[in-house]
């Protein structure tokens, strides 16, 4: 997979991305060349969308390589710390922890998540200077090969290059760093998803223009500031710099209800000075959850119906319906010129309805004037020093501040996903844990958290006692591993304080580079050698290789594969895909397999995928193709692809 993968990157183009969403969407906008008509594009859009000539953008050295490096694939495989998911608390939890570079671990997130997540909260490094922040990355591009693929001179090629390979803390540096992971983090929004991020003065400027870039100015909901500390004597001289912001951007059904659309107050004919709001009545419960919201309502005015969803059930019942009927609580489409709805939504009030209706559906208004228990940096450290009773970490962000963000854009009724991809001390996964032990058993809250294995330093002050504690209790000594042991610490805490029914485990995974003699063997893998190498297999270890396909067929990082006999021979099996693995497949193996397809009437996967340097691929994929030419003759007429991984 990792030469699939290699072979794959060096065909691509920064605007390969782009140019695939053009062409899905606007085919007619291309010549038979494959060239775009630039003028066909703008007459195509000419009455929906004012097409104008001036603007500005944000530019900067490294553009163009930090999307490049967005659009390159990771060669990193995912490891399972099988003895930590194995635990009691951590085999059925649906919290994940990711130790690995933030850029491979989006990459690989985006595989099963895209468009998944609901909120992301990062506290990036603020490039003070002090902070530690130096760009650095580990792709080795040589001067010709920029100047190839980013269509650059040889002069800016170099200068690329120098930012790169001798790390730089400049402006340009951080915003290359930043640019690459942003792009790959709005595509794990939702629709409906929300991103915050914390910043101070040295680069909030860039960030804002940086987010207008890539989420788009129309997706700025607001720039809140946070009072991290009082000013009193903190300087001697000057300013004291005692606010932070956070910069908050969103997807479009995010913007209705923070910056008005479908949350601004009417006041209309039929209700008199009673302003109202209206909220769309689909939930993510399917059918099968919630029967008695399987149902069509039907407009008692004209009789106009509109079916459920099964994959997005009403969130009233045959029953609540009534009453907010009769109540005339139910706005139905074209009931209001100014209403641009699909399907029929809920009304409720300004008053005690609201409120309720906020506790409800998770929109209670918000304001950029932040409560003052909230709380400050020093909150934070004392947040973490109750779970370690020493000072670990210095000023992670208060976990009462976390809980806010993550209360504003999330419900705890609804499946969400809140992601940190600058994990830190772990301060977001412990505001998730303690959001949904205030509502037990109602709480969906899910947290992933990613964080860079950064080696400490007894020598540095700042790391050194959180260097000796991990020595002390025989944990490695990177900084991930505080957040792990914050994780833990915090989740026994909350449970034994609220004995709330909740998930408090995480699965741990750790992103791994094949060493290079495992490369080695794979570059000189002879394909039609008579044998496999088994070798290469047990480098990367068959969990591993296991983990990291069904991620990459989208079924996430907690899915459990089913193990396959197949007349002794180890395959794993997941709804639609079938994975082989291991050496010695057998003629006796194909035939199990081929029996079990034909007589178990749901065994159906439509994909089986082989781990080629386990195989001497002609004759496996000759003794599979044989055989299905015979299974495709009966009944079950079955469609079956196979597919060779390197």
């Amino acid at each position: 997979m990792i030469k699939n993968i290699e072979k794959s990157n060096e065909n691509v183009a920064i605007n390969d991305k782009e140019i695939a969403v053009l062409r899905e969407h606007f085919p007619a906008c291309f010549k038979s060349d494959g060239s775009f008509d630039i003028e066909r594009f703008k007459e195509t859009l000419k009455d929906k969308v004012d097409v104008v000539h001036e603007g500005y953008e944000l530019k900067f050295l490294g553009k163009s390589y930090a999307k490049l490096l967005a659009s390159l694939d990771t060669t990193t495989v995912i490891t399972p710390n099988e003895e930590h998911n194995s635990q009691p608390e951590n085999e059925n939890s649906e919290n994940i922890y990711i130790s690995g570079d933030n850029l491979d671990g989006l990459k690989h997130l985006l595989k099963s998540y895209a468009k998944s997540v609901k909120c992301i909260y990062i506290d990036p490094p603020y490039n003070t200077g002090s902070d530690g922040f130096v760009y650095k990355d580990n792709f080795n591009f040589t001067a010709e090969e920029l100047q190839d693929k980013l269509s650059v001179d040889e002069n800016q090629a170099n200068r690329i290059l120098e930012l790169t390979q001798k790390g730089s803390a400049s402006h340009s540096a951080w915003l290359m760093f930043m640019y690459s992971r942003l792009q790959l983090a709005k595509d794990l929004l939702k629709d409906d998803g929300v991103i915050f991020i914390s910043i101070d003065d040295n680069e909030q400027a860039n960030l804002k223009l940086l987010c207008d870039d890539i989420f788009g100015e129309e997706s700025f909901v607001a720039t809140i500031p946070w009072r991290k500390r009082t000013a009193k004597s903190d300087v001697s001289f000057g300013v004291s710099q005692d606010y932070e912001s956070i910069v908050c951007y969103a997807k479009k059904n995010f913007i209705a209800s923070m910056k008005g659309g479908s949350r601004k107050y009417y006041e209309t004919d039929d209700l008199i000075n009673r302003p109202w709001r209206i909220h769309d009545m689909t939930t993510q419960r399917n059918a099968d959850e919630r029967p008695n919201s399987n149902f069509t309502i039907v407009n008692p005015k004209n009789g106009d119906e509109y079916p459920v969803n099964p994959n997005a059930v009403w969130r009233v019942t045959t029953e609540t319906i009534k009453d907010y009927i009769k109540e005339n609580r139910i706005v139905y489409p074209g009931d209001y010129d100014f209403l641009n709805i699909s399907k029929p939504v809920l009304r409720y009030f300004k008053d005690d309805d609201e409120k309720k209706a906020g506790e409800m559906f998770g929109f209670l208004p918000v304001s950029t004037n932040l409560p003052k228990e909230i709380g400050m940096s020093q909150d934070g450290t004392k947040d973490i020093a109750k779970l370690f009773e020493t000072k670990v970490f210095n000023y992670p962000k208060p976990i009462s501040l976390l809980k806010y963000l993550i209360k504003m854009a999330t419900n705890h009724e609804d499946e969400c996903i809140v992601v940190d991809f600058f994990s830190g001390s772990g301060s977001s996964s412990q505001a998730v844990i303690e959001l949904n032990s205030e509502v037990d058993n109602l709480a969906k809250r899910k947290f992933i958290s990613i964080q860079l294995p950064e080696s400490l330093d007894k020598k540095n002050v700042s790391q050194k006692t959180a260097f000796e504690f991990l020595e002390s209790n025989n944990l490695p000594t990177t900084l991930d591993y505080i957040g792990i042991e914050r994780i833990k610490r915090a989740a026994k805490k909350i449970k034994e304080e609220t004995k709330a029914e909740i998930d408090y485990g995480f699965k741990h995974f750790i992103l791994n580079e094949p060493n290079p003699n495992t490369l080695d063997k794979c570059e000189t893998f002879d394909k039609v050698n008579l044998i496999g190498d088994g070798s290469i297999l047990e480098d990367f270890g068959v969990d591993t290789v296991l983990t990291t396909w069904l991620n990459y067929d989208g079924y996430g990082l907690t899915t459990k594969a089913t193990e396959l006999d197949l007349n002794g021979y180890k395959a794993y099996y997941h709804q639609k895909h079938l994975y082989l693995i291991h050496t010695d497949f057998t003629q006796d193996a194909v035939m199990d397999l081929f029996e079990k397809y034909d007589t178990i009437p749901h065994f159906n996967p439509e994909n089986i995928v082989l781990f080629g340097y386990s195989f001497y691929e002609w004759s496996v994929t000759e003794m599979l193709e044989m055989n299905l030419k015979i299974l495709n003759d009966t009944e079950k007429n079955l469609k079956i692809n196979i597919e060779v991984r390197y």
